[in-house]
C-alpha cells in the first residue's frame, strides 16, 4: 500500500484566501493522521499574474497558522517540459489532437451557445480531421480527446459517488498554441510525478477532476483518491471571494486573532468530531478524518472566530500569551518597552479580561505602555470641580501608605465615597480618566496597583495642577 501523500497547490496570483487555508489545513491534517507526507506546490505557470510577493505571503501564512509542508516547495514552472512531453505522448497515442480553430471561431461558438442558453462545449471540429486539411501558418492548440459515450464515475470520499455523462466534458485544451500547458494537464502530471495519493480540494474542482481522471486513464496511471470539500460562504450565503473583508490571514492577524484559535475555528468549519469543540494541534491530527466533513457549504462567522479567540486568550498560559501580545505589538502597533514588559506580564490577569483579540489587550495596556497619556476629550469634560477635589484627596491619602495593595486602597476609596456623598463610580471614574485617559478600561484597583505609587502620584499631580 502506498504511503499517503497530499498536496496543497495554490497559484501565487493574489494573497492566500481563507478557504485555501482551510483546504491546506485539511490536507496537512489528513497526511499527518496517516503518517504521510504533505507537499506545498506553487502553481506559478501564469507568468503575467504570478508574483513572488504572493508566493512569500502564501508560504508565510501557512507557517503562521502552523501548517508546515514536508521538504521544499514544489515549483510547477520548473516542470513545464515534463508537462509538454506528456501532451506529446497523448498526441502520439491518439488521446489528443491538434486543433486549428481560430479565436474568432471559438468566440462565435460561445456566442451561439449563449444565445441558445446552453453551456458552451467545443464542437470537436478538428477531432477526426487529417493533418492534410490543416491551414498553413496557423499554430494549433492540442486538445485532449475526451470520451464521448457512456458515463464516468467519481468515487468521492466526501461527496459520495458522482456520475456524469461523458459527452458533457468537452475536448479540453492541454497545450495552448504558444506551446504552454494548461492547468488540467500540469496538475495531472505533477500529481502523478509527486506520487500524490489523495487529492483534497474545493468542490468547485469537480469538473476538473473528471478531466484529470481521463488523462490518468489515458496514460495508464493509477488514479489517486479524490475528496471534494464544500466551499466557504459569507454570512449572507454567497461564495467567499478574495475581495471580501476578512478573506486573508492578514485580515485576522492585524486585529489580533491568534493562529491557534483561527486554526481551531477553520478545523471546525464544516468538520466535526463527536461534540468536541476545542482541539490542540496534537488532537487535531489524532482525530481528523474525511468522514467528519459535511456536504454543505459553511458560513464564515466572525463572531464565532472572536469567541474562539477569547477562549484561547482566557485559557492560554500567560507567558505564551505575553509572547503573542509582544509579537503582535511589534508587528502592528508599537514595541513594548523593555522596562514595561514585566508590568504588563504581571497584569495580564486583568488586562485580558473580556478581551476577544490581542488588539483588545493592547488597548487595555496602553495606559502602561505609554508614558504620556492621550486623553479622550469627551471623557476629560467629566473632570469637574467635584472630580478634581476627589482626585486631590485621593492623592493626599495615598501618600500615607508605603505599598499599594487592595487591602489598604479599599478603605481610602470607601472614605472618599462617604465624604463626597457619592458612589463607587463617582470616585473610580475620575481616577480612571486621570490615570488612563479614558473612562473605560480595567478596574480601578488593578490600574492603581499596576502603575505603582510613583507613577500614580505623577499622573495625579498633572491633573491637580
Amino acid at each position: 500500500m502506498k504511503k499517503v501523500a497530499t498536496r496543497f497547490a495554490p497559484s501565487p496570483t493574489g494573497p492566500l484566501h481563507i478557504g485555501g487555508v482551510r483546504t491546506a489545513l485539511f490536507n496537512w491534517l489528513y497526511s499527518k493522521n496517516k503518517s504521510g507526507t504533505f507537499y506545498l506546490r506553487i502553481e506559478d505557470t501564469d507568468k503575467e499574474r504570478s508574483k513572488d510577493e504572493y508566493k512569500d505571503q502564501i508560504i508565510n501564512s501557512l507557517k503562521w497558522i502552523g501548517v508546515e509542508n514536508d521538504g521544499d516547495e514544489y515549483i510547477q514552472s520548473k516542470k513545464i517540459n515534463d508537462h509538454i512531453n506528456i501532451a506529446k505522448e497523448l498526441l502520439k497515442n491518439g488521446h489528443a489532437y491538434k486543433c486549428y480553430c481560430s479565436n474568432e471561431e471559438i468566440e462565435e461558438q460561445k456566442k451561439r451557445a449563449k444565445q441558445k442558453k446552453v453551456p458552451y462545449i467545443y464542437d470537436r471540429k478538428w477531432r477526426d480531421k487529417s493533418e492534410a486539411e490543416a491551414p498553413i501558418n496557423v499554430k494549433p492548440t492540442i486538445r485532449f480527446k475526451s470520451k464521448i459515450d457512456g458515463t464516468s464515475l467519481l468515487k468521492d470520499l466526501v461527496q459520495g459517488d458522482v456520475e456524469i455523462e461523458n459527452n458533457t466534458i468537452e475536448d479540453f485544451i492541454i497545450l495552448r498554441n504558444d506551446g504552454t500547458p494548461t492547468y488540467n494537464l500540469s496538475a495531472s502530471v505533477d500529481d502523478y510525478q509527486m506520487n500524490i495519493t489523495h487529492i483534497i480540494r474545493g468542490d468547485d474542482h469537480k469538473i476538473n477532476t473528471f478531466k484529470q481522471m481521463q488523462i490518468y486513464l489515458a496514460m495508464k496511471w493509477d488514479l489517486p483518491t479524490f475528496a471534494h470539500i464544500p466551499l466557504i460562504h459569507t454570512a449572507e450565503g454567497k461564495k467567499l471571494s478574495k475581495r471580501d473583508k476578512a478573506s486573508t490571514l492578514d485580515d485576522y492577524s492585524t486585529i489580533g486573532i491568534m493562529p491557534e484559535a483561527l486554526r481551531n475555528y477553520l478545523l471546525r468549519l464544516g468538520w466535526s468530531y463527536k461534540d468536541k469543540e476545542i482541539f490542540n494541534k496534537e488532537e487535531s491530527i489524532k482525530y481528523f478524518n474525511l468522514e467528519g466533513i459535511g456536504k454543505s457549504p459553511s458560513k464564515l462567522d466572525m463572531s464565532r472566530i472572536l469567541s474562539m479567540n477569547e477562549h484561547y486568550i482566557k485559557n492560554m498560559d500567560e507567558n505564551d500569551l505575553y509572547d503573542q501580545l509582544s509579537a503582535y505589538c511589534e508587528n502592528y502597533k508599537h514595541k513594548i518597552p523593555n522596562e514595561k514588559s514585566e508590568i504588563i506580564k504581571n497584569s495580564l490577569r486583568f488586562l485580558k479580561n473580556k478581551a476577544k483579540t490581542l488588539e483588545d489587550i493592547y488597548n487595555n495596556s496602553k495606559y502602561i505602555i505609554n508614558d504620556v497619556i492621550n486623553f479622550n476629550q469627551e471623557d476629560l469634560k467629566l473632570i469637574d470641580d467635584n472630580a478634581k477635589r476627589i482626585i486631590s484627596e485621593f492623592s493626599n491619602n495615598i501618600n500615607k501608605i508605603d505599598e499599594f495593595k487592595r487591602d489598604n486602597l479599599e478603605p481610602i476609596i470607601e472614605n472618599l465615597i462617604k465624604s463626597n456623598n457619592t458612589n463607587f463610580k463617582g470616585v473610580g471614574q475620575p481616577l480612571r480618566i486621570v490615570l488612563t485617559g479614558s473612562k473605560f478600561g480595567p478596574g480601578i484597583y488593578d490600574i492603581i496597583i499596576s502603575l505603582g505609587k510613583d507613577e500614580v502620584q505623577k499622573r495625579l499631580s498633572v491633573q491637580i495642577s
